[in-house]
Protein backbone atom coordinates (compact mmCIF):
# COMPACT_ATOMS: atom_id res chain seq x y z
CA UNK A 1 0.00 0.00 0.00
CA UNK A 2 0.81 3.39 -0.92
CA UNK A 3 1.71 5.77 2.41
CA UNK A 4 -0.57 8.58 3.17
CA UNK A 5 0.18 11.34 0.46
CA UNK A 6 1.99 9.58 -1.68
CA UNK A 7 1.04 8.94 -5.28
CA UNK A 8 2.47 6.12 -7.70
CA UNK A 9 3.73 8.97 -9.75
CA UNK A 10 5.53 9.83 -6.84
CA UNK A 11 6.91 6.41 -6.46
CA UNK A 12 8.10 6.03 -10.21
CA UNK A 13 10.18 8.60 -9.97
CA UNK A 14 11.72 7.24 -7.07
CA UNK A 15 13.09 3.94 -8.41
CA UNK A 16 14.16 5.94 -11.68
CA UNK A 17 16.41 8.32 -9.61
CA UNK A 18 17.86 5.46 -7.52
CA UNK A 19 18.35 3.40 -10.65
CA UNK A 20 19.97 6.15 -11.90
CA UNK A 21 21.87 6.53 -8.70
CA UNK A 22 22.71 2.72 -8.62
CA UNK A 23 24.61 3.18 -12.34
CA UNK A 24 26.43 6.20 -11.41
CA UNK A 25 28.12 4.27 -8.23
CA UNK A 26 28.19 0.96 -9.85
CA UNK A 27 29.55 2.04 -13.48
CA UNK A 28 29.43 -0.78 -16.63
CA UNK A 29 32.38 -2.63 -15.55
CA UNK A 30 33.57 -2.59 -19.38
CA UNK A 31 33.56 1.41 -19.44
CA UNK A 32 35.25 1.22 -16.14
CA UNK A 33 38.09 -1.20 -16.86
CA UNK A 34 38.82 1.20 -19.88
CA UNK A 35 38.70 4.20 -18.42
CA UNK A 36 41.48 2.76 -15.69
CA UNK A 37 43.57 1.26 -18.73
CA UNK A 38 43.85 4.31 -20.58
CA UNK A 39 45.00 6.53 -17.43
CA UNK A 40 47.15 4.23 -15.95
CA UNK A 41 48.55 3.73 -19.67
CA UNK A 42 48.92 7.68 -19.88
CA UNK A 43 50.70 8.24 -16.46
CA UNK A 44 53.03 5.25 -17.48
CA UNK A 45 53.74 7.13 -21.19
CA UNK A 46 54.08 10.41 -18.95
CA UNK A 47 56.32 9.09 -16.27
CA UNK A 48 58.51 7.05 -18.86
CA UNK A 49 58.39 10.13 -20.99
CA UNK A 50 59.84 12.10 -17.93
CA UNK A 51 62.29 9.28 -16.90
CA UNK A 52 63.65 9.48 -20.43
CA UNK A 53 64.28 13.37 -20.41
CA UNK A 54 65.67 13.04 -16.93
CA UNK A 55 68.48 10.22 -17.71
CA UNK A 56 68.82 12.06 -21.35
CA UNK A 57 70.14 15.06 -19.62
CA UNK A 58 71.64 13.76 -16.51
CA UNK A 59 75.46 15.14 -17.73
CA UNK A 60 74.25 18.17 -17.78
CA UNK A 61 72.26 18.75 -14.18
CA UNK A 62 75.84 18.56 -13.01
CA UNK A 63 76.92 21.37 -14.09
CA UNK A 64 76.02 25.37 -13.01
CA UNK A 65 72.29 25.94 -13.68
CA UNK A 66 70.70 29.73 -13.08
CA UNK A 67 67.89 29.34 -10.63
CA UNK A 68 64.50 27.64 -12.51
CA UNK A 69 60.97 27.25 -11.86
CA UNK A 70 59.90 23.55 -11.12
CA UNK A 71 57.89 23.23 -14.50
CA UNK A 72 58.74 25.96 -16.25
CA UNK A 73 62.48 26.02 -16.07
CA UNK A 74 64.11 29.24 -16.89
CA UNK A 75 61.54 30.48 -19.30
CA UNK A 76 60.08 33.13 -17.21
CA UNK A 77 63.25 35.09 -17.00
CA UNK A 78 64.18 34.88 -20.45
CA UNK A 79 61.22 36.35 -21.94
CA UNK A 80 61.00 38.71 -19.45
CA UNK A 81 64.54 39.53 -20.56
CA UNK A 82 63.40 39.81 -23.99
CA UNK A 83 60.26 41.94 -23.06
CA UNK A 84 63.00 44.32 -21.26
CA UNK A 85 65.68 43.96 -24.50
CA UNK A 86 68.30 43.09 -22.09
CA UNK A 87 68.47 39.45 -23.59
CA UNK A 88 72.26 39.37 -23.98
CA UNK A 89 72.75 41.18 -20.34
CA UNK A 90 71.07 38.22 -19.36
CA UNK A 91 73.32 35.64 -20.63
CA UNK A 92 76.26 37.95 -19.81
CA UNK A 93 75.19 37.92 -16.06
CA UNK A 94 74.98 34.35 -15.96
CA UNK A 95 78.38 33.55 -17.57
CA UNK A 96 79.82 35.95 -14.65
CA UNK A 97 78.15 33.91 -12.01
CA UNK A 98 78.30 30.70 -13.04
CA UNK A 99 81.10 30.53 -15.13
CA UNK A 100 82.46 29.87 -19.14
CA UNK A 101 80.11 26.99 -19.32
CA UNK A 102 76.75 26.24 -17.92
CA UNK A 103 73.08 25.43 -18.57
CA UNK A 104 69.54 27.05 -18.09
CA UNK A 105 66.19 24.94 -19.25
CA UNK A 106 63.73 26.00 -21.31
CA UNK A 107 61.71 23.05 -22.80
CA UNK A 108 65.50 22.08 -23.78
CA UNK A 109 68.32 22.07 -21.92
CA UNK A 110 71.00 25.21 -23.73
CA UNK A 111 74.09 25.09 -22.99
CA UNK A 112 75.95 28.64 -22.89
CA UNK A 113 79.60 29.02 -23.80
CA UNK A 114 82.01 32.23 -23.16
CA UNK A 115 85.08 31.11 -23.87
CA UNK A 116 86.30 32.28 -27.11
CA UNK A 117 88.54 29.19 -28.22
CA UNK A 118 86.04 26.71 -26.71
CA UNK A 119 83.22 28.70 -28.54
CA UNK A 120 85.96 29.11 -32.00
CA UNK A 121 86.40 25.02 -31.83
CA UNK A 122 82.80 23.85 -31.21
CA UNK A 123 81.58 25.69 -34.03
CA UNK A 124 83.98 25.38 -36.56
CA UNK A 125 84.08 20.97 -35.71
CA UNK A 126 80.35 20.92 -35.06
CA UNK A 127 79.85 21.92 -38.19
CA UNK A 128 82.37 19.99 -40.12
CA UNK A 129 81.65 16.72 -39.18
CA UNK A 130 77.80 17.34 -38.67
CA UNK A 131 77.64 17.06 -35.22
CA UNK A 132 76.06 20.58 -34.75
CA UNK A 133 73.39 22.42 -36.63
CA UNK A 134 71.56 25.45 -36.59
CA UNK A 135 68.40 24.39 -34.01
CA UNK A 136 65.12 23.93 -35.14
CA UNK A 137 63.43 26.77 -33.40
CA UNK A 138 65.69 29.26 -34.81
CA UNK A 139 66.06 27.79 -38.26
CA UNK A 140 62.16 28.31 -37.80
CA UNK A 141 62.48 31.92 -36.62
CA UNK A 142 64.97 33.01 -39.80
CA UNK A 143 62.56 31.40 -41.86
CA UNK A 144 59.41 33.45 -40.59
CA UNK A 145 60.57 36.47 -41.22
CA UNK A 146 59.47 36.66 -45.06
CA UNK A 147 60.42 33.74 -46.71
CA UNK A 148 63.11 30.68 -46.67
CA UNK A 149 66.67 32.76 -45.96
CA UNK A 150 70.21 31.57 -45.95
CA UNK A 151 70.21 32.37 -42.16
CA UNK A 152 67.73 30.05 -41.69
CA UNK A 153 69.25 26.53 -43.84
CA UNK A 154 71.80 23.89 -43.52
CA UNK A 155 72.80 21.43 -45.42
CA UNK A 156 72.81 21.68 -49.49
CA UNK A 157 70.03 24.19 -49.43
CA UNK A 158 72.47 26.75 -47.48
CA UNK A 159 75.23 25.36 -49.30
CA UNK A 160 73.75 26.39 -52.64
CA UNK A 161 72.73 29.57 -51.55
CA UNK A 162 76.35 30.49 -49.74
CA UNK A 163 77.76 29.63 -52.90
CA UNK A 164 75.78 32.34 -54.80
CA UNK A 165 76.51 34.95 -53.13
CA UNK A 166 80.31 34.37 -52.03
CA UNK A 167 81.77 36.08 -54.72
CA UNK A 168 79.48 39.65 -54.29
CA UNK A 169 80.80 40.23 -50.78
CA UNK A 170 84.48 38.72 -51.45
CA UNK A 171 86.97 41.52 -50.99
CA UNK A 172 87.78 41.36 -54.35
CA UNK A 173 84.22 41.66 -55.41
CA UNK A 174 83.50 44.66 -52.99
CA UNK A 175 86.93 46.53 -54.79
CA UNK A 176 84.34 47.94 -57.17
CA UNK A 177 82.26 49.19 -54.96
CA UNK A 178 84.74 51.67 -52.82
CA UNK A 179 83.94 54.77 -54.89
CA UNK A 180 80.27 54.06 -53.60
CA UNK A 181 81.29 53.39 -50.24
CA UNK A 182 83.42 56.59 -50.30
CA UNK A 183 80.65 58.51 -51.22
CA UNK A 184 78.22 57.44 -48.66
CA UNK A 185 80.88 58.14 -45.80
CA UNK A 186 81.65 61.84 -46.96
CA UNK A 187 77.55 62.51 -47.36
CA UNK A 188 77.93 61.97 -43.08
CA UNK A 189 81.16 64.13 -42.82
CA UNK A 190 79.12 66.93 -44.76
CA UNK A 191 76.28 66.59 -42.26
CA UNK A 192 78.72 67.15 -39.05
CA UNK A 193 80.25 69.95 -41.01
CA UNK A 194 77.25 71.63 -40.48
CA UNK A 195 76.89 71.35 -37.02
CA UNK A 196 78.22 73.72 -34.05
CA UNK A 197 80.68 72.92 -31.51
CA UNK A 198 77.62 73.29 -29.26
CA UNK A 199 75.43 71.13 -30.50
CA UNK A 200 74.55 67.35 -30.12
CA UNK A 201 74.55 65.27 -32.68
CA UNK A 202 73.16 61.40 -32.20
CA UNK A 203 75.45 59.50 -34.32
CA UNK A 204 74.16 56.41 -33.99
CA UNK A 205 71.06 56.84 -36.62
CA UNK A 206 74.01 58.98 -38.89
CA UNK A 207 75.29 55.59 -39.14
CA UNK A 208 72.81 53.74 -39.36
CA UNK A 209 71.47 56.15 -42.52
CA UNK A 210 74.79 55.40 -44.08
CA UNK A 211 75.15 51.45 -43.73
CA UNK A 212 71.50 50.99 -44.76
CA UNK A 213 72.38 53.53 -48.04
CA UNK A 214 75.33 51.49 -48.86
CA UNK A 215 73.69 48.26 -48.63
CA UNK A 216 70.32 49.15 -50.13
CA UNK A 217 72.64 50.53 -53.28
CA UNK A 218 74.76 47.22 -53.53
CA UNK A 219 71.68 44.68 -53.00
CA UNK A 220 69.27 46.74 -54.74
CA UNK A 221 70.64 49.34 -56.85
CA UNK A 222 69.27 52.58 -54.76
CA UNK A 223 71.38 55.43 -55.18
CA UNK A 224 73.42 56.48 -51.96
CA UNK A 225 72.57 59.96 -53.01
CA UNK A 226 68.87 60.80 -51.13
CA UNK A 227 68.42 63.20 -54.24
CA UNK A 228 69.19 60.61 -57.39
CA UNK A 229 65.92 59.23 -58.52
CA UNK A 230 65.33 55.02 -58.27
CA UNK A 231 63.10 54.93 -61.40
CA UNK A 232 63.29 50.91 -60.21
CA UNK A 233 60.89 50.74 -57.46
CA UNK A 234 60.08 53.33 -54.58
CA UNK A 235 62.84 55.74 -52.99
CA UNK A 236 64.35 54.71 -49.67
CA UNK A 237 63.11 56.18 -47.09
CA UNK A 238 65.53 55.06 -44.04
CA UNK A 239 63.47 55.92 -41.29
CA UNK A 240 60.27 54.22 -42.21
CA UNK A 241 62.45 51.42 -43.49
CA UNK A 242 64.65 51.00 -40.23
CA UNK A 243 61.68 50.92 -37.98
CA UNK A 244 60.28 48.32 -39.93
CA UNK A 245 63.41 46.15 -39.87
CA UNK A 246 63.71 46.45 -36.11
CA UNK A 247 60.29 45.10 -35.94
CA UNK A 248 60.64 42.36 -37.74
CA UNK A 249 64.14 41.56 -36.24
CA UNK A 250 62.39 42.19 -32.70
CA UNK A 251 60.09 39.89 -33.71
CA UNK A 252 62.99 37.20 -34.39
CA UNK A 253 64.37 37.25 -30.88
CA UNK A 254 60.86 36.43 -29.13
CA UNK A 255 60.33 33.52 -31.42
CA UNK A 256 63.77 32.55 -30.94
CA UNK A 257 63.41 32.43 -27.54
CA UNK A 258 60.11 30.79 -27.25
CA UNK A 259 56.97 32.80 -28.45
CA UNK A 260 54.88 30.74 -30.79
CA UNK A 261 55.28 31.13 -34.72
CA UNK A 262 51.26 31.55 -35.12
CA UNK A 263 51.10 34.38 -32.09
CA UNK A 264 51.77 36.44 -35.84
CA UNK A 265 48.05 35.73 -36.28
CA UNK A 266 46.61 37.03 -33.16
CA UNK A 267 44.98 40.41 -33.20
CA UNK A 268 47.78 42.22 -30.73
CA UNK A 269 49.63 45.27 -31.34
CA UNK A 270 52.98 43.27 -32.08
CA UNK A 271 51.31 41.06 -34.75
CA UNK A 272 49.52 44.27 -36.35
CA UNK A 273 53.14 46.13 -36.59
CA UNK A 274 54.81 42.85 -38.02
CA UNK A 275 52.67 42.72 -40.78
CA UNK A 276 53.17 46.23 -41.34
CA UNK A 277 56.64 45.89 -41.42
CA UNK A 278 56.79 43.23 -43.73
CA UNK A 279 54.46 44.82 -46.32
CA UNK A 280 56.42 48.38 -46.08
CA UNK A 281 59.75 46.40 -46.30
CA UNK A 282 58.10 43.78 -49.09
CA UNK A 283 57.03 47.53 -50.77
CA UNK A 284 60.31 48.48 -51.45
CA UNK A 285 62.00 45.16 -52.64
CA UNK A 286 59.31 43.45 -54.60
CA UNK A 287 58.67 45.87 -57.61
CA UNK A 288 62.85 45.42 -58.17
CA UNK A 289 62.80 42.09 -58.14
CA UNK A 290 60.34 41.62 -60.29
CA UNK A 291 62.41 43.57 -62.37
CA UNK A 292 65.30 41.29 -61.50
CA UNK A 293 63.81 38.23 -63.14
CA UNK A 294 62.29 40.24 -65.91
CA UNK A 295 65.90 41.11 -66.92
CA UNK A 296 66.67 37.25 -66.26
CA UNK A 297 64.45 35.92 -69.00
CA UNK A 298 65.30 38.65 -71.34
CA UNK A 299 61.88 40.31 -70.89
CA UNK A 300 62.62 44.18 -70.07
CA UNK A 301 64.79 46.80 -72.42
CA UNK A 302 67.92 47.16 -70.39
CA UNK A 303 68.15 50.58 -72.25
CA UNK A 304 65.21 51.65 -69.52
CA UNK A 305 66.89 50.38 -66.61
CA UNK A 306 69.95 52.34 -64.61
CA UNK A 307 73.50 51.04 -65.22
CA UNK A 308 73.59 50.30 -60.98
CA UNK A 309 70.77 48.64 -60.81
CA UNK A 310 72.16 46.21 -63.89
CA UNK A 311 74.68 45.72 -61.49
CA UNK A 312 73.67 45.14 -58.58
CA UNK A 313 73.72 42.00 -56.77
CA UNK A 314 69.96 41.32 -56.58
CA UNK A 315 69.95 41.22 -60.70
CA UNK A 316 73.38 38.97 -60.95
CA UNK A 317 72.01 36.72 -58.22
CA UNK A 318 68.88 36.55 -60.38
CA UNK A 319 70.46 35.91 -63.55
CA UNK A 320 72.91 33.00 -62.43
CA UNK A 321 70.96 31.18 -60.07
CA UNK A 322 67.61 30.31 -61.07
CA UNK A 323 66.68 28.24 -57.96
CA UNK A 324 66.25 31.91 -56.62
CA UNK A 325 62.19 32.68 -57.18
CA UNK A 326 60.43 35.42 -56.32
CA UNK A 327 59.20 34.55 -52.80
CA UNK A 328 62.88 33.85 -51.69
CA UNK A 329 64.71 36.60 -53.59
CA UNK A 330 62.49 38.93 -51.36
CA UNK A 331 62.98 37.26 -48.16
CA UNK A 332 67.23 37.05 -48.60
CA UNK A 333 67.28 40.61 -49.51
CA UNK A 334 65.17 41.60 -46.55
CA UNK A 335 68.15 39.53 -44.58
CA UNK A 336 70.55 41.02 -46.46
CA UNK A 337 69.30 45.02 -45.50
CA UNK A 338 69.01 43.73 -41.93
CA UNK A 339 71.96 42.08 -41.51
CA UNK A 340 74.04 44.74 -43.64
CA UNK A 341 72.77 47.66 -41.77
CA UNK A 342 72.90 47.64 -37.73
CA UNK A 343 75.65 45.43 -36.68
CA UNK A 344 78.25 47.77 -38.86
CA UNK A 345 76.45 51.17 -37.71
CA UNK A 346 76.38 50.08 -34.14
CA UNK A 347 80.09 49.17 -33.76
CA UNK A 348 80.84 52.62 -35.40
CA UNK A 349 78.96 54.19 -32.78
CA UNK A 350 80.78 52.26 -30.11
CA UNK A 351 84.28 52.35 -31.66
CA UNK A 352 83.67 56.43 -31.33
CA UNK A 353 82.82 56.41 -28.19
CA UNK A 354 85.30 54.61 -26.92
CA UNK A 355 88.35 57.00 -28.72
CA UNK A 356 86.19 59.65 -27.12
CA UNK A 357 87.43 57.96 -23.42
CA UNK A 358 91.02 56.72 -24.52
CA UNK A 359 92.49 59.97 -25.94
CA UNK A 360 96.18 58.24 -26.10
CA UNK A 361 94.36 55.97 -28.97
CA UNK A 362 92.19 58.65 -30.49
CA UNK A 363 95.52 60.79 -31.21
CA UNK A 364 97.87 57.90 -32.50
CA UNK A 365 95.03 56.98 -35.03
CA UNK A 366 94.81 60.13 -35.89
CA UNK A 367 98.45 60.19 -36.40
CA UNK A 368 98.03 57.18 -38.69
CA UNK A 369 95.18 58.61 -40.80
CA UNK A 370 97.43 61.53 -41.18
CA UNK A 371 100.09 60.19 -42.11
CA UNK A 372 98.37 57.88 -44.74
CA UNK A 373 96.49 60.92 -46.00
CA UNK A 374 99.76 62.99 -46.89
CA UNK A 375 100.88 60.08 -48.80
CA UNK A 376 97.73 59.42 -51.22
CA UNK A 377 95.70 61.82 -50.35
CA UNK A 378 91.90 61.24 -49.59
CA UNK A 379 90.45 57.87 -48.76
CA UNK A 380 91.39 54.83 -51.40
CA UNK A 381 92.46 51.28 -52.25
CA UNK A 382 96.42 52.39 -51.59
CA UNK A 383 95.38 54.38 -48.24
CA UNK A 384 93.06 51.48 -46.93
CA UNK A 385 96.22 49.52 -47.14
CA UNK A 386 98.02 51.46 -44.11
CA UNK A 387 95.39 51.78 -41.57
CA UNK A 388 96.15 48.68 -40.02
CA UNK A 389 95.23 50.68 -37.11
CA UNK A 390 92.43 51.65 -37.56
CA UNK A 391 91.14 48.30 -38.23
CA UNK A 392 92.65 47.14 -34.72
CA UNK A 393 90.08 50.02 -33.34
CA UNK A 394 87.30 48.16 -35.08
CA UNK A 395 88.31 44.52 -34.10
CA UNK A 396 88.84 45.86 -30.07
CA UNK A 397 85.45 47.19 -30.14
CA UNK A 398 83.67 44.40 -31.10
CA UNK A 399 85.71 42.23 -28.74
CA UNK A 400 84.19 44.48 -26.15
CA UNK A 401 80.66 45.24 -28.08
CA UNK A 402 79.60 42.25 -29.54
CA UNK A 403 76.49 44.11 -31.58
CA UNK A 404 75.50 40.61 -32.76
CA UNK A 405 75.90 38.50 -29.47
CA UNK A 406 73.46 35.64 -29.29
CA UNK A 407 71.72 36.09 -32.86
CA UNK A 408 71.75 32.32 -33.39
CA UNK A 409 72.42 29.18 -31.81
CA UNK A 410 73.32 25.39 -32.41
CA UNK A 411 71.83 21.86 -32.00
CA UNK A 412 73.59 18.37 -31.25
CA UNK A 413 72.53 15.99 -33.48
CA UNK A 414 74.50 13.23 -31.51
CA UNK A 415 76.09 13.26 -28.37
CA UNK A 416 79.33 15.10 -27.98
CA UNK A 417 82.02 16.03 -25.60
CA UNK A 418 82.86 19.93 -25.12
CA UNK A 419 85.98 20.76 -22.72
CA UNK A 420 85.97 16.84 -21.36
CA UNK A 421 82.12 17.40 -20.49
CA UNK A 422 79.62 14.57 -22.37
CA UNK A 423 76.59 16.68 -23.98
CA UNK A 424 73.92 14.65 -25.39
CA UNK A 425 71.79 14.81 -28.50
CA UNK A 426 69.32 17.11 -28.42
CA UNK A 427 71.29 20.16 -26.25
CA UNK A 428 71.08 23.54 -27.90
CA UNK A 429 74.76 25.00 -27.76
CA UNK A 430 74.82 28.90 -27.36
CA UNK A 431 77.26 31.41 -26.40
CA UNK A 432 77.62 34.97 -24.94
CA UNK A 433 79.82 36.74 -27.01
CA UNK A 434 79.93 39.95 -24.75
CA UNK A 435 81.35 37.09 -22.05
CA UNK A 436 83.73 35.91 -24.24
CA UNK A 437 85.49 39.03 -25.00
CA UNK A 438 86.20 40.07 -21.51
CA UNK A 439 88.04 36.57 -20.86
CA UNK A 440 91.07 37.78 -19.26
CA UNK A 441 92.74 34.09 -19.63
CA UNK A 442 93.01 35.29 -23.62
CA UNK A 443 92.87 39.16 -23.63
CA UNK A 444 95.71 40.56 -21.19
CA UNK A 445 93.58 43.89 -19.37
CA UNK A 446 90.17 42.46 -21.00
CA UNK A 447 88.67 45.82 -19.26
CA UNK A 448 90.61 48.05 -21.50
CA UNK A 449 90.17 49.18 -24.71
CA UNK A 450 93.64 48.48 -25.87
CA UNK A 451 93.75 48.36 -30.03
CA UNK A 452 97.68 47.38 -29.73
CA UNK A 453 96.75 43.70 -28.80
CA UNK A 454 95.85 43.14 -32.41
CA UNK A 455 99.13 44.06 -33.68
CA UNK A 456 101.55 43.31 -30.80
CA UNK A 457 103.51 40.17 -32.12
CA UNK A 458 105.19 39.69 -29.10
CA UNK A 459 102.30 38.61 -27.81
CA UNK A 460 100.87 36.24 -30.40
CA UNK A 461 97.96 38.65 -31.65
CA UNK A 462 97.39 36.92 -34.59
CA UNK A 463 96.29 33.70 -32.33
CA UNK A 464 94.24 36.03 -30.91
CA UNK A 465 89.98 34.65 -31.09
CA UNK A 466 88.67 36.88 -33.54
CA UNK A 467 84.86 35.06 -33.84
CA UNK A 468 82.70 38.28 -33.84
CA UNK A 469 81.65 37.53 -37.61
CA UNK A 470 81.65 33.31 -36.42
CA UNK A 471 83.50 31.04 -37.16
CA UNK A 472 84.03 28.04 -40.17
CA UNK A 473 81.74 27.76 -43.23
CA UNK A 474 79.73 29.94 -41.28
CA UNK A 475 80.87 32.74 -40.84
CA UNK A 476 79.14 36.07 -41.46
CA UNK A 477 78.91 37.01 -45.26
CA UNK A 478 79.14 40.05 -44.89
CA UNK A 479 82.98 40.66 -42.47
CA UNK A 480 84.91 41.91 -45.45
CA UNK A 481 81.88 44.60 -46.35
CA UNK A 482 81.59 46.03 -42.95
CA UNK A 483 85.19 46.08 -41.78
CA UNK A 484 85.50 48.24 -45.46
CA UNK A 485 82.81 50.40 -44.58
CA UNK A 486 83.78 50.85 -40.78
CA UNK A 487 86.82 51.55 -41.93
CA UNK A 488 86.45 54.64 -44.25
CA UNK A 489 83.99 56.15 -42.46
CA UNK A 490 85.88 55.68 -38.80
CA UNK A 491 89.22 57.00 -40.71
CA UNK A 492 87.13 60.15 -42.02
CA UNK A 493 85.96 61.01 -38.71
CA UNK A 494 89.54 60.90 -37.36
CA UNK A 495 90.93 63.45 -40.36
CA UNK A 496 87.77 65.99 -40.12
CA UNK A 497 87.13 65.96 -36.43
CA UNK A 498 88.04 65.75 -32.67
CA UNK A 499 84.65 64.84 -30.48
CA UNK A 500 83.36 64.54 -27.16
CA UNK A 501 80.83 62.08 -25.50
CA UNK A 502 77.65 63.95 -24.10
CA UNK A 503 76.82 61.17 -21.94
CA UNK A 504 80.42 59.98 -20.55
CA UNK A 505 80.41 56.00 -20.36
CA UNK A 506 77.12 55.66 -19.66
CA UNK A 507 76.57 55.58 -23.48
CA UNK A 508 78.36 52.69 -23.61
CA UNK A 509 76.50 51.02 -20.52
CA UNK A 510 72.89 51.84 -21.16
CA UNK A 511 73.00 49.36 -23.46
CA UNK A 512 69.74 47.53 -25.65
CA UNK A 513 68.90 44.55 -27.86
CA UNK A 514 66.60 44.49 -30.44
CA UNK A 515 67.85 41.73 -32.57
CA UNK A 516 71.67 43.36 -32.13
CA UNK A 517 72.52 45.02 -29.21
CA UNK A 518 72.57 49.11 -29.68
CA UNK A 519 73.23 52.43 -27.77
CA UNK A 520 69.90 52.95 -25.73
CA UNK A 521 70.68 56.98 -25.77
CA UNK A 522 71.25 56.69 -29.94
CA UNK A 523 75.05 58.20 -28.61
CA UNK A 524 74.46 61.97 -28.97
CA UNK A 525 78.31 63.47 -29.38
CA UNK A 526 79.60 67.13 -29.68
CA UNK A 527 81.89 67.90 -32.78
CA UNK A 528 84.60 70.27 -33.39
CA UNK A 529 86.79 70.72 -36.77
CA UNK A 530 90.04 69.93 -36.25
CA UNK A 531 92.48 72.50 -37.77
Amino acid sequence: MLASGQSEDFVGRRIMFQDIATQIAFPNPFLYLVTVLCTTGLAVILGWRWWKYRDTYKSLRLLPSPPKHWLLGNIPQLLVAVKQKKHFQLLFDWSQQLGPMYVYWAGSPVLVLSKPKVIEDTIVDGMRDGSLARTKRTSQAWNDISGPILLGQNGTEWQWRRKAWNPEFSSSGLSRYIEIIRQACKQVIEKLKKTTSAEEVQIDPLFVELTMRVISCLVLGIPVDSKSASHEGPPLEVLKVYEAMSVVGYRFLRVATGEKRWMKYLPTKNSRDYWAARQHLEELIAPRVDLALQIRENKTDLAQVSPLFQTSMLVKIAVKEPRYDRKALIAETIELLIAGTDTTAHTLSFAIAELSLNPRVLQQAQNVVDQAWQSHGDIGTETLKELTYIRAIIKETLRLYSVASGSTSLEALRDIIIEGKLIPRGTKVFWSMLAAGRDPEIYLESEKFLPERWLDKSQESSSLPMIDFGSGLHRCLGEHLSMLEATMMLALMLRYFDWELVNGRSSLEQLEQNLLIYPSDKMPMRFRLRK
